[in-house]
């Protein structure tokens, strides 16, 4: 009995395979061994642990992701695999959808055929896009702004389904602004998120960007919740140990703070935490980026074992640490 993580190579899949990882080391529950399905095509081979299967291959190739489940006897799956930069799928849309609607569609399809009847999705913050609320909640209004945003909300949809047609146990986790590392060898090699980029910049001796200035907020950069790494895999665990014991779950969960940094607030938390001064550039925005999305994560709390454990300096130092170990 098995947990299959897809997409457990990459930066927060692997928090998520450590955070099995400890629950089965807590409670002795052999039912939360992870195995982990990725075609590293982002992800890191090394970033999974060597007692830990690792299966190289793609979500979209329903095959190999039918005999993976077999071949690990899987009773579950954490759905990380995806195309996740919302910023680019505007120019690549159609990659989009393959990789995460086609993806998450033929996932399904073995899964059903394997007699797999429980899954954790990975959603986004992105489905709501500019949301006219200042907290969002799960009855908020979803409208996305891109490919990436749309492609996540079918995937929610093809859960929905799937449960009616099926009996699926399911529930989506929509998250926001994932920082930090919860170990000092997991990092964050994305080159579109923001820490990433702003520390690199930093090691390399540029300057740190700020993709617009101009927004509606109070100093004219987006306005986020950002949530640490490790805060989020506990709760994927939580929400598999939920489907895997029959309790009932609601179809959504906001991972999400009730407060909310801007991007200008994290350059200055960046520049105190590191000890280097600097003065960000700003350019122009990025397609598909919303002024303000900030979430309750009270649904959370109550039933997902959510909290946010870290401040935004322990956010910062924690990514600045792995982020020097690898430079």
């Amino acid at each position: 009995m098995t947990w299959l993580v897809t997409g457990g190579a990459g930066y927060i899949g692997a928090h998520v395979v450590r955070a099995f990882q400890d629950a089965v080391r807590a409670t002795g529950d052999e039912r939360l061994r992870p195995v982990v399905l990725d075609d590293l095509s982002s992800g890191h081979a090394d970033f999974v642990p060597e007692d830990v299967p690792l299966v190289r291959a793609s979500v979209v190739d329903a095959d190999a992701v039918a005999h993976a489940l077999a071949e690990h006897a899987v009773t579950g799956v954490v759905h990380l695999a995806g195309y996740k930069y919302a910023g680019v799928s505007v120019q690549r849309p159609l990659h989009t959808y393959e990789q995460n609607v086609t993806g998450t569609a033929r996932l399904l399809e073995a899964m059903a055929g394997a007699g797999v009847d429980r899954i954790v999705f990975s959603s986004s913050a992105a489905v709501y896009g500019t949301p006219d609320v200042d907290v969002v909640t799960e009855a908020t209004a979803t409208a996305p702004e891109s490919p990436y945003g749309e492609s996540k909300l079918i995937g929610e949809w093809l859960l929905r389904d799937q449960g009616v047609a099926t009996g699926l146990a399911h529930t989506s986790l929509r998250y926001f602004n994932v920082v930090g590392s919860g170990s000092p060898d997991l990092y964050d090699s994305s080159p579109h998120n923001l820490f990433p980029l702003v520390l690199d910049a930093l090691t390399t001796g540029r300057t740190p960007r700020i993709n617009g200035a101009d927004y509606p907020t109070p100093d004219g950069t987006c306005v986020r919740d950002y949530v640490h790494v490790a805060d989020l895999a506990v709760s994927h665990v939580a929400a598999a140990r939920a489907l895997a014991d029959g309790r009932p779950l609601e179809r959504v969960y906001n991972l999400g703070s009730g407060d909310g940094m801007s991007v200008a607030q994290i350059m200055t938390t960046v520049a105190q935490v590191t000890g280097i001064d600097f003065t960000p550039e700003v350019g122009p925005r990025r397609p598909g980026d919303p002024a303000r999305i900030v979430a309750s994560g009270e649904a959370a709390a109550r039933d997902l074992d959510w909290a946010m454990r870290h401040t935004p300096e322990q956010m910062v130092a924690s990514a600045w640490d792995a982020h020097r170990r690898t430079t």
